[in-house]
């Protein structure tokens, strides 16, 4: 069932104990959603456990200072930023799957997994998220403030992606005026490399390859790049945008070793094309000018399976 604001405050304020679950590699978006409504719920006295797949990445990690989790047998279960039940992660998906309650998302694309969803089409779940905290009627401090400004700020690329609403940048102005630390926050996630990182960025960058006419960049990061450059997952969620910055480029790819013959494909489009399109060919998903899948075989024959996606929309 879809639900509105409204509704999802009403479920929050039904239930005391109450677990958050973000995706896997979770990103600003799904953690700034996750934080921000784990510290509101506390402020109305309600238990609240968070979960997550992955390691939560260092530069996100300010965000959960101090923060302890209550332990519970049930609770009622809230995803936040999932836009597929996969996309969980093996071990929460097999914990949380089939338990969850109500999912806040803003990816069109989602597919259905909960008996109440909160679905807006928005550039960050956390401006959704922000609006329920409003209505759950809890004074927003700095640190909730903080929070939803990360996952505003990332998923729109610092207000620099098509993406961005005048919407967005409302809620960005109220959390400011709320007490988030903006110059504090763009400067660590947008203006800040670890040299690991940095390593990485220029390895996987010397092999980045242009077809169709330049219209298509694609660069890969492999298990050995991480290795050589001392970097991880953790830190590089923000490589997928190099390709699409290439004059000329229509759509950007990255595809990131995951396992023996797995590879995590990104892809980053301008306009006019869909990200999205690309990808739920391929069983994945997102959004218009950002979206991933993950694809299986060799490196070149993942190379070609996605190449040959993305030709069809050129």
């Amino acid at each position: 069932m879809t639900i509105d604001v409204k509704k999802a405050a009403e479920l929050l304020k039904e239930n005391d104990n109450i677990i958050l679950i973000s995706h896997q590699h979770p990103d600003g978006d799904t953690l700034g959603c996750a934080f921000a409504l784990f510290y509101a719920l506390k402020k109305l006295n309600k238990k609240v456990h968070f979960e997550c797949q992955n390691e939560i990445p260092k530069k996100f990690r300010f965000l959960c200072n101090g923060l302890v989790n209550d332990e519970f047998e049930n609770g009622f279960v809230v995803s936040v930023d999932v836009a597929d039940r996969k996309l969980l992660g093996e071990d929460i998906d097999k914990k949380y799957g089939e338990k969850i309650d109500l999912a806040i998302d803003h990816h069109l694309s989602h597919r259905s997994f909960s008996p109440f969803l909160l679905l807006e089409e928005r550039a960050a779940a956390c401006e959704i998220v922000f609006s329920v905290i409003e209505q759950l009627g809890v004074e927003i401090d700095r640190k909730i403030a903080n929070c939803l400004y990360v996952g505003i700020s990332t998923d729109t690329g610092c207000f620099r992606y098509t993406n961005t609403t005048a919407h967005t940048h409302l809620c960005a102005a109220k959390l400011i005026e709320l007490g988030a630390e903006n110059g504090k926050i763009n400067t660590l996630l947008f203006e800040t490399k670890t040299k690991t990182y940095a390593a990485l960025e220029k390895l996987a960058l010397s092999n980045l390859e242009l077809y169709f006419d330049g219209k298509c960049a694609l660069m890969s990061v492999t298990k050995e790049m991480f290795r050589e450059s001392g970097s991880d997952e953790t830190e590089c969620d923000g490589i997928s945008a190099l390709p699409r910055q290439i004059e000329g480029v229509l759509a950007g790819v990255t595809i990131r070793e995951k396992g023996e013959n797995e590879y995590k494909v990104s892809v980053r489009t301008n306009d006019p094309i869909d990200a999205c399109e690309i990808c739920s060919k391929l069983g994945g998903g997102g959004h218009i000018r950002a979206s991933g899948c993950t694809v299986y075989g060799t490196l070149e024959e993942a190379k070609k399976i996605i190449l040959d996606t993305v030709k069809e929309s050129l």
